[in-house]
């Protein structure tokens, strides 16, 4: 991944499987949200492949690349909801542009999501009648709007005090187990990252690349890289060499 000629990481390798919450996780600055804006289709990498379901998204046609993208939802830190629009609008609108539903059939799923992320009865609200918890549910209401196979989160717990943050993992399990989706997200909050994540990678911003794979709870307790165990265990990292 590179901005011109800064390269911000290499050497990535790594697999996101069906059913996992992946974590992308590192100290600030290191890549996280550039990473998955090349996962979600905004940037191209300067160099590799990113393979979803054995297709390159990044080789493929461009209404192919469309495509593979629409079986995937992306929330993001602000929830970057319409702020003219109601909950339900905001929620339909995806259901609008790339369905053939009817407008009576769109409502009714709009009802669903907002209800699968504890929203029910909120559908002409407006953002800003909302609380910052509020508003990421609704977010992850929108992302939900065309039933995605993988839902990627960028930093959902930022500015949520720790109660919210905390029912806010618990609805992603929820999403997780019982509509089967594959979730990435990127944070560097420990208790979302032990409490929920099932797969990760580390990103090292002075290496320029992967320091670790895997699940972070086994991670914390076995990995021997000091900038890595400096992280999940919220240590002052030791002086070392870097590649």
């Amino acid at each position: 991944m590179a901005y011109g000629s800064r390269v911000i990481q290499r050497d990535l390798s790594f697999t996101i499987l069906r059913g996992d919450i992946f974590v992308i996780m590192g100290g600030s600055g290191c890549g996280k949200s550039t990473l998955m804006r090349h996962m979600i289709g905004l940037k191209r990498p300067a160099a590799g492949r990113i393979v979803f379901d054995g297709v390159s998204l990044w080789e493929a046609e461009a209404e192919e690349r469309a495509r593979l993208l629409r079986r995937a939802g992306v929330t993001y830190q602000s929830a970057a909801l319409w702020s003219s629009m109601t909950l339900a609008e905001n929620v339909a609108l995806p259901m609008e542009l790339y369905t053939d539903l009817s407008p009576a059939e769109i409502r009714e799923l709009v009802a669903l999501k907002l209800a699968l992320v504890g929203l029910a009865g909120l559908e002409d609200a407006y953002p800003a009648e909302l609380s910052g918890g509020m508003r990421k549910r609704a977010g992850i209401a929108r992302a939900l709007a065309l039933d995605p196979e993988i839902l990627f989160f960028d930093e959902p717990s930022a500015g949520l005090d720790p109660i919210t943050s905390r029912r806010l993992d618990d609805l992603i399990v929820e999403l997780r187990e019982n509509l089967g989706t594959t979730v990435v997200l990127v944070t560097h909050e420990l208790p979302t990252v032990l409490g929920i994540g099932t797969n990760s990678v580390f990103l090292d911003a002075e290496a320029r690349t992967q320091r670790a794979v895997g699940d972070p709870k086994r991670l914390a307790e076995t990995c021997r890289d000091p900038v890595v165990h400096a992280f999940l265990h919220r240590e002052e990292p030791a002086e070392v060499s870097t590649p």
